[in-house]
């Protein structure tokens, strides 16, 4: 029954992923400049002809609904399109443009969930506390920070000064780390080669610490406020009057309960996490999703775009399905 639940939303979300890719196709169409003028360029050496031929071979000639037509009927079929710009087909671009992002992401996950599962927590048991205090107005101000922002302060401090770490890409220009799964840290660890693991996992914290930083100051405020709620219900009172260890009942009766918002929460944050990450790709110079988005977006690439932006899409909706499949795990009472 749950698996046939499962299959109707599935079923549900993809009207939605169509949806987007028909609003991203239209905007980018009305978005001022020409891809073929920004390609060619517009010196005179380029005749009206060879503009025209261009404009003929990518489609942009046909009107404009006949356009989307055929960008939906490729997409059907899983075929994106070529860029404009690469002359490469888009699935392969975003394919090897992923796995960076990827492991931008779960690193920067995992800092947030380090970071802010203790501080919740603690905060939570110790109300009104100097660590309740100090870690909140932690939280406002991982909260108030602009990544940009935050993330030039690291490169300042622990790349610049202390040379600690490196400033931008994923891995040593003289790092020898076969190709594989397009995973750096994975493919390290699954080679033997332990200098390319240090490497790429030296070049992930700052990136992925500046991308978790605010993410891990909601997810903590978020967490405190539920714990507060179930730590003051009955069960818990319950609990604690049948002599039950506290770590015992703050771990296993409040912390299960007040994870449902919470996950909630991680869920939606998951498209900050590829959405976000073109800001801090650009800083960091990472190799990912984001930054060839934002450098498609200047060049009016609007294959590449609307590819991107429907594996942003899935993302967002098998994020959401997951959710959804955790709450039932988590509260068995709510059905998908």
């Amino acid at each position: 029954m749950k698996a046939i639940k499962i299959l109707e939303r599935v079923l549900v979300s993809i009207p939605i992923m169509f949806g987007v890719a028909i609003i991203v196709f239209l905007f980018m169409r009305l978005t001022p400049g020409d891809p073929v003028d920004i390609m060619m360029g517009r010196g005179g050496a380029v005749s009206a002809g060879e503009i025209e031929k261009l404009r003929s071979e990518f489609n942009l000639d046909k009107p404009l609904h006949v356009q989307l037509w055929l960008f939906l009927t490729d997409a059907v079929k899983g075929d994106l399109g070529y860029s404009y710009v690469q002359k490469t087909p888009v699935t392969d671009l975003i394919r090897e443009r992923l796995p960076a992002t990827i492991e931008l992401a779960l690193t920067a996950l995992l800092f947030a969930l380090i970071i802010s599962f203790p501080i919740g927590i603690l905060s939570a048991v110790w109300q009104n506390s100097l660590l309740d205090r100090f870690s909140m107005a932690g939280a406002f101000m991982g909260i108030s920070m602009p990544g940009f922002w935050m993330g030039i302060i690291l490169i300042l401090v622990f790349a610049v000064k202390l040379h600690w770490l490196p400033v931008q890409g994923r891995i040593d220009f003289d790092a020898q780390l076969a190709a594989g799964t397009g995973f750096f840290v994975l493919d390290s660890l699954l080679s033997g080669n332990r200098a390319a693991l240090i490497s790429s996992l030296k070049h992930l914290v700052l990136p992925g610490f500046t991308l978790g930083a605010g993410i891990a100051a909601i997810l903590a405020r978020v967490l405190r406020s539920s714990m507060l709620e179930t730590l003051r219900s009955d069960y818990v009172v319950l609990a604690r009057s049948k002599g039950s260890p506290e770590w015992n009942v703050v771990l296993k009766h409040a912390l299960r309960n007040a994870l449902i918002p919470t996950v909630t929460v991680i869920g939606l944050q998951v498209g900050v996490l590829l959405g976000g990450n073109m800001i801090i790709e650009t800083v960091f110079s990472w190799p990912g999703l984001g930054r060839m988005v934002v450098a498609a977006i200047f060049q009016r690439d609007f294959p590449l775009v609307q590819g991107s932006v429907m594996v942003y899409a899935i993302t967002f909706v098998l994020a959401n399905l997951i959710v959804d499949i955790l709450y039932t795990y988590l509260n068995p009472k709510i059905a998908l």
